[in-house]
């Protein structure tokens, strides 16, 4: 599990911020136990990652604007029904 996170929970779903410098096998144990919807900086963009109950789904391509990559992360997921 990871320590220390902050959650942007200003509109529903709350989605959990991940720091610079976390690999993605960080982010799919901490996931799996969590369930958080997360949002991971990358290079030059953010990606979401949410767990089906099965697997990690990694949106890729969200914006390099961690306010609109928000926005675009909370639509995308509302039109998958995971809300």
């Amino acid at each position: 599990m990871l320590d220390g996170l902050t959650y942007d929970d200003s509109e529903p779903p709350s989605i959990t911020m991940v720091p610079a410098g976390v690999s993605w096998d960080e982010v799919c144990d901490h996931i799996k136990i969590a369930h958080d919807f997360m949002l991971v900086p990358g290079d030059g963009s953010y990606a979401g990652a949410y767990w089906t109950g099965t697997a990690m789904v990694v949106l890729d391509g969200l914006g390099a604007d961690q306010d609109e990559a928000l926005a675009e992360f909370r639509d995308q997921l509302g039109e998958r029904g995971e809300r």
